[in-house]
């Protein structure tokens, strides 16, 4: 805790103290090298943590060999940089491309494997999104009855009905129709809440750090105690 609080004053005091700047350096270098043994100790205990899963057969076991083997190939793949082209400054030296080069195996799985992956995992959140949104839109009381008319106006201002059921208002009521309502919406009173969300987050990680500073938080070591 003390070792923490003092680089979080050496970056605070560095960063006002042009001078001192030499030791936020040395602080974010230790850093990458703490980074990089958290990764491989992260690493580590995901295999550990799932091999024991498959060695005692607990449920879901399978998704358990299915992870092991798609991290154990693609670290090979990556660390090997397999199907890599060398560097046209390194012709030498197989391995000096970049290991995201277009046609390496590595992009191959990132581009084939995974970006799928990753969009069908978004597509199955649509439903959980319309399952949420059905709950929440129900007209049980007041604030419930403006956030089903405001998500109604803004659907229907995305589309091309919202347009022309509101296409004979004159230029000066623009603001009457269901896009220029969509606009103000989404300008002013979308945009005031999203601020509002910012600036708690903001003094959330404010408070957080002073009490890190001020040795009075220890969650980060997992422990609250």
């Amino acid at each position: 805790m003390l070792l923490a609080a003092i680089v979080g004053w050496v970056m605070v005091v560095a960063f006002f103290a042009p001078p001192l700047r030499s030791w936020q350096q040395t602080a974010e270098e230790w850093f990458q090298v703490i980074a990089a043994i958290s990764l491989l100790y992260g690493c580590s205990n995901l295999v550990l943590h799932h091999l024991k899963k498959v060695s005692d057969q607990e449920s879901g076991w399978g998704y358990s060999v299915v992870t092991i083997a798609a991290f154990l190939i693609t670290s090979v793949v990556g660390m090997l940089k397999l199907g890599v082209s060398p560097a046209e400054n390194a012709a030498r030296h197989p391995w000096s491309g970049a290991y995201m080069e277009e046609g390496s195996v590595f992009w191959w799985i990132y581009e084939y494997a995974m970006s799928p992956l990753v969009s069908t995992m978004f597509a199955l959140l649509a439903f959980y999104v319309a399952s949420a949104a059905f709950r929440a839109f129900r007209a049980k009381n007041t604030e419930a009855i403006v956030l089903l008319v405001t998500a109604f106006i803004v659907l229907l201002g995305r589309t091309y009905d919202g347009t022309v059921l509101t296409s004979f208002l004159p230029d000066w009521l623009s603001g009457l129709t269901i896009p220029g309502m969509t606009m103000t919406i989404m300008s002013v009173f979308n945009t005031a809440g999203q601020r509002a969300i910012m600036i708690g987050i903001a003094l959330g990680v404010a408070a957080t750090s002073l009490r890190i500073l001020l040795l009075q938080d220890r969650s980060y070591l997992g422990s609250g105690d």
